[in-house]
């Protein structure tokens, strides 16, 4: 909006040139976000802890996990406020994938506001039906492929894989499908890893920052000429929303830290998981994702894992799922467990960063 507003005074002050640039706009995108979480954190704390918003802990969970019962949920709420009200403020309004992104986040945020407030109605952990939740992640991914499938570009349907220059495959009507395992699959991944205070929020920012550094490149004719990466006009602006996310995911994990004072809930879990799932698709990184989300990916396997071998066998493979209960279970302390799969997911955004140049 401000790019629309003050550009066009350029002709009458030079200053104003200043909102043509990305790099301009994106850090202030960050600080916008950073800010309206650090100044709404308290007061949306405040507010669900008055209406007695808090958390229902599973009774099947950690007994370390009992004293986080009643800790206000729904702070995704806070996120997704603070990304939309930034977004609108300092992203070019008339480029298409500032509305894709858009939907996303707030698709799958509302999607998720509803699980939450169902799950504190109740009194209960579960929230939606899962059956009526999946069919929801499915309306909002294919909302979202459709968008992407009728306004695409000659880059759109190709599927590339990391250390290859070339596409493998003109996947064509398929990548409505294709986009919507990943969107789905992505949005519960982080919902699931989001079981330890700030540990899916610290992860989210670690791979938002391999990503903001994507969509850099891949909007910039020169640099993507000289990785050999597709180049994608328009793209460069989602750098101003991932730096959105990224300064809202740092406000909020100020909160968030343990011992933490607010939780995201599926509102922010599953926001934060389209947006970054609708990422790698306009960026034309889709298997990337796999790598770059590898600790998100490890965290989903594991409970697919426990689930198939306790139908088929009756045992269990870890003490508990997904993974971060099972070495909870094992001693580590929840700080440790955090810290050491945040070291984890900056490996693996290292590693994935390292295949634009590997090809």
């Amino acid at each position: 909006m401000f790019e629309a507003i003050f550009y066009p005074l350029v002709k009458y002050f030079s200053f104003f040139n200043i909102f043509k640039y990305i790099s301009f706009r994106s850090a202030y995108a960050a600080v916008t976000a950073l800010l309206l979480s650090f100044l709404l954190g308290p007061r949306v704390i405040r507010v669900l802890t008055q209406l007695k918003l808090g958390q229902e802990v599973r009774n099947d969970g950690p007994e370390t996990h009992l004293t986080k019962a009643g800790t206000p949920t729904m702070g995704g709420v806070l996120i997704v406020l603070s990304v939309t009200v930034s977004i609108l403020l300092w992203q070019d309004l008339s480029e298409y994938y500032t509305w894709v992104i858009l939907v996303s986040l707030l698709g799958f945020g509302l999607l998720g506001f509803l699980d939450d407030y169902l799950k504190i109605s109740r009194k209960s952990s579960d929230g939606l039906r899962s059956g009526l939740k999946l069919w929801g992640q499915l309306l909002v991914s294919l909302v979202i492929m459709l968008i992407l499938y009728f306004c695409q570009n000659d880059h759109t349907t190709l599927l590339y894989i990391p250390f290859l220059k070339n596409p493998v495959l003109d996947l064509g009507l398929l990548y409505i499908p294709f986009g919507i395992f990943l969107l789905v699959g992505f949005s519960n991944a982080v919902n699931l890893t989001d079981g330890l205070d700030g540990l899916a929020t610290g992860l989210m920012i670690i791979a938002l920052i391999a990503f903001t550094a994507i969509a850099y490149l891949t909007g910039h004719a020169v640099f993507s000429d000289y990785l050999q990466i597709p180049f994608l006009s328009g793209s460069g602006e989602l750098t101003v929303s991932s730096f959105a996310l990224m300064g809202a995911c740092v406000g909020f994990l100020w909160f968030n830290c343990h011992p933490s004072e607010i939780m995201m809930g599926d509102t922010g879990s599953l926001a934060m998981g389209g947006f970054l799932a609708t990422l790698a698709l306009i960026l034309k990184k889709e298997i990337l994702l796999v790598i770059i989300g590898g600790v998100f990916v490890i965290e989903t396997v594991s409970v697919m894992i426990q689930v198939y071998s306790f139908k088929k066998t009756g045992k269990r493979v870890f003490k508990m799922a997904p993974l971060h209960h099972h070495f909870e279970l094992s001693g580590w302390a929840e700080s440790k467990v955090v810290a050491r799969f945040w070291i984890l997911g900056g490996m693996f955004a290292i590693l994935g960063l390292s295949t634009l140049k590997i090809q």
